[in-house]
């Protein structure tokens, strides 16, 4: 049976992509629900794969202690990334598919093998990288001025919106993921710093992470799958008109124009 409370959040934030941003979710769920707030995520990711949009990978939020104190919050979740939410390598996003959005910088994995375990290490999930990925993910909420708590932004999907591949990727054999210095420039200044080691003390902790918990949900990452290991420093605010780039030492680097084509 669905929850009433469940079903209006889960219709309150679609409802938003579209309108305008919602208020904090208090009156269906408590901030630190995180079993309802999963409940919500997933009543909308049927909706929209029943809609058509198909599942492409997972993204980790909330994986870096710099993004974790931002927000308010001591714990990593999860969201789903959708076909339609990437961005080509150097691509432009209209500003008229966001509401307020925040550019953050990333390692990501493309999957060359399944990982059904529940206790999915952090070798296992690295023995089935087939490829890394400097990567930026534009994160959005549906939540007025990005007042969340956990439950808010678990519901919202992870608060995701868009991300972006470098459109090479590189083994992950010879590659040192953990010490990988990042900078993010806007426009050409720096806006954020950070290194591989601020995605739960190295990304494979949270490939690890996500794998397992999707697994002891029953939804394991499956080969092919793009998996977003959480940012490596601040979330900055776009403007239109920007170009973001960013680069991961030893691993590439990725662009995106925030403007109308």
């Amino acid at each position: 049976m669905t929850n009433p409370a469940h079903e209006a959040a889960a219709r309150a934030l679609r409802d938003a992509y579209s309108k305008e941003p919602i208020p904090p979710m208090r009156q269906w769920l408590d901030p630190v629900d995180i079993a309802g707030a999963y409940a919500v995520q997933a009543i909308n990711t049927r909706f929209w794969v029943e809609q058509g949009r198909r599942i492409v990978g997972r993204k980790a939020g909330l994986t870096a202690k710099a993004v974790q104190t931002q927000l308010g919050v001591d714990q990593p979740d999860f969201g789903v990334l959708f076909d339609d939410m990437m961005i080509p390598d150097g691509g432009t996003l209209d500003p008229a598919r966001c509401l307020q959005p925040k550019a953050e910088a990333e390692i990501a994995f493309v999957l060359g093998a399944d990982l059904p375990d529940p206790n999915t290490t952090a070798e296992m999930a690295g023995a089935a990288v087939a490829t890394v990925h400097a990567a930026l993910e534009i994160v959005d909420s549906r939540i007025a001025d990005w007042k969340i708590a956990f439950a808010d932004t678990v519901a919202d999907n992870g608060s995701s919106a868009f991300y972006v591949l470098s459109k090479v990727g590189k083994p992950l054999d010879g590659l040192d993921i953990y010490s990988a210095g990042m900078v993010m420039e806007i426009n050409g200044q720096i806006v954020s710093l950070g290194a591989g080691a601020a995605a739960l003390g190295h990304p494979l902790n949270a490939a690890a992470w996500l794998a397992s918990t999707l697994a002891q949900r029953g939804e394991p990452l499956k080969k092919g799958d793009v998996l977003l290991a959480g940012a490596l420093g601040p979330m900055v605010t776009m403007t239109p008109g920007d170009h973001i780039r960013a680069i991961a030492g030893g691993i590439g680097e990725v662009q995106l124009n925030y403007g109308k084509a």
